[in-house]
């Protein structure tokens, strides 16, 4: 697929591409760089980025620091001011960044869009609460005391974000971050460093001081050691697996640095038998479906109750069979290829292993390579009909366009089942019993639930985090969204009496 180049980010059509350290751009002191396939067209390297070592890490880390002292000594005006400038040029340059989303990622470019608009609300949101830093304040108990406490920084963050949503959530942790006054490392995917370094690139151009991102590329096993348990790292944000996140929190451990950590998912969207059926068909094959399944709160489990399976699947096989595969470019296309080459062997590994274990997938379940998808990562939208829940494929995070379809004889054993996995990120119920939908929001195991709605929902008020093996520490967004990055500090003041005036 011939890409467009002259329509991208200005500098994004030059093959070589380099880390921002102490406000320059830099090669590693490797001198290696790995290469960016396009997804719809491995033949096509998109550009090529530093691989990094811990030196260049180190570099970093300590820049970064040097540079928090001025940063926290902003005011909070400067700072808001920044990223308020960096809105008008998300704005101004929304057609550019999508195409480069749609380059590396391999989403449609109207996903691609959709992923932009979310940024800007997170921006948006985070600003204000950037604005409400507020302490509290009150009398103590003992008398001719006050007390009140103030927010500070907690100094640098290493970022570390996912490639699925490469320009959403690095804008999620970093708006935060910078207006809480804290200094931050960039660590983008390996699949989607120019979506990172357009986020850099967007920074600069609002007027950050040098020093205040820095971004390395690079492996993250190979990096993960100097972004996490570096003594002068405080704070790692994370968005990724469960395995790394593990990995994670164990090296953050040894210096006791703060993490959060956004993991895996193994989504259920539960449909009981008074639901508007034809909604809830709709929405799975969204949720499911939408970005190749590449979502962390897509819907991967589909629990349905018994006497409306037939008409259930009826339709969802309808919208299923509408979807059509292409590259995120080309017109028409509804779905576009998974993220690379490692992503698609993972993804047909998983529906290997489930063919060998006996499921029974009555849609796709095959690589796509008709025509123009031949040399992309194309998966076809995949549906298994009610395997058995010991298999893999239905307790593993496959993170593909696979859905699983388990048939219960009611609401309890659908509660049941849905919570039966280790992972408690989103879920979703669609029913028109309000009591069995405020029993499942009580109970599901989750961060986020919702009803008659799609669990890949999510708006930017409200925190975003999971529960069990899908998310640790505070989460992101809403107000807890500044709240990790901050320290709050307790003053006590002994009040002067001034006796000769009472």
């Amino acid at each position: 697929m011939n890409v467009d180049r002259e329509h991208l980010i200005p500098g994004y059509y030059r093959l070589q591409h380099q880390n921002y350290i102490d406000g320059k751009w830099c090669n590693s002191e490797s001198g290696r760089c790995f290469g960016v396939e396009n997804p719809a067209d491995l033949r096509e390297v998109c550009h090529q980025y530093p691989l990094s070592t811990c030196d260049d890490v180190e570099r970093a880390v300590r820049g970064a620091h040097e540079a928090f002292g001025r940063w926290r000594r902003q005011p909070l005006a400067e700072r808001v001011r920044i990223l308020r400038r960096a809105v008008q040029i998300i704005q101004a340059r929304r057609a550019e960044i999508a195409r480069l989303i749609t380059l590396e990622n391999g989403k449609l470019l109207l996903e691609s869009f959709t992923e932009i608009d979310a940024a800007v609300l997170e921006l948006e949101y985070q600003i204000g609460e950037g604005e409400r830093q507020f302490g509290r304040i009150g009398d103590c108990y003992r008398g001719g005391m006050l007390g009140f406490s103030r927010r500070e920084p907690v100094g640098v963050v290493s970022v570390i974000v996912p490639w699925n949503f490469p320009f959403n959530v690095p804008w999620r942790k970093l708006a935060p971050a910078l207006l809480a006054g804290n200094t931050a490392i960039l660590k983008p995917a390996s699949q989607t460093p120019a979506v990172g370094e357009a986020v850099i690139q967007i920074l600069i151009e609002a007027g950050i001081p040098a020093g205040v991102v820095q971004f390395v590329t690079g492996s993250g096993g190979e990096l993960s050691k100097a972004l996490v348990a570096h003594p002068l790292v405080r704070a790692v944000t994370f968005t990724g697996s469960t395995e790394v996140g593990r990995h994670i929190a164990g090296l953050a451990s040894k210096n006791f640095t703060r993490t959060q950590l956004e993991m895996g998912g193994k989504n259920p969207m539960v449909v009981l038998a008074d639901c508007d059926l034809e909604l809830a068909a709709h929405d799975a094959a969204v949720a499911a479906f939408s970005c190749a399944g590449q979502w962390c709160t897509a819907t991967s489990r589909l629990i349905v109750e018994e006497k409306v399976a037939d008409a259930l699947m009826s339709a969802l096989l309808q919208h299923t069979g509408a979807l059509r595969l292409g590259p995120g470019l080309q017109p028409g296309a509804t779905m576009g290829p998974v993220a690379g080459k490692a992503q698609l062997d993972s993804i047909l590994a998983h529906i290997a292993r489930a063919k060998d274990q006996g499921a029974r997938f009555v849609a796709g379940g095959e690589r796509a390579c008709a025509d123009v998808l031949e040399h992309g990562c194309f998966i076809e939208p995949s549906i298994v009909y009610n395997p058995p829940t010991a298999l893999d494929i239905s307790t593993a995070e496959i993170f593909g366009p696979v859905l699983a379809v388990y048939l219960v004889p009611s609401y309890e054993a659908a509660l049941g089942l849905a919570n039966a996995v280790p992972y408690g990120l989103s879920s979703s119920i669609y029913t028109r019993d309000l009591d069995q939908a405020l029993h499942f929001a009580e109970h599901s195991e989750v961060g986020l639930t919702h009803i008659n709605v799609h669990s890949a929902y999510k708006e930017p008020q409200h925190s975003f985090g999971g529960v069990k093996q899908s998310g640790f520490g505070l989460p992101e967004a809403g107000a807890t969204g500044i709240q990790f990055f901050q320290d709050e500090k307790a003053v006590y003041v002994r009040k002067r009496e001034f006796s000769a005036l009472t």
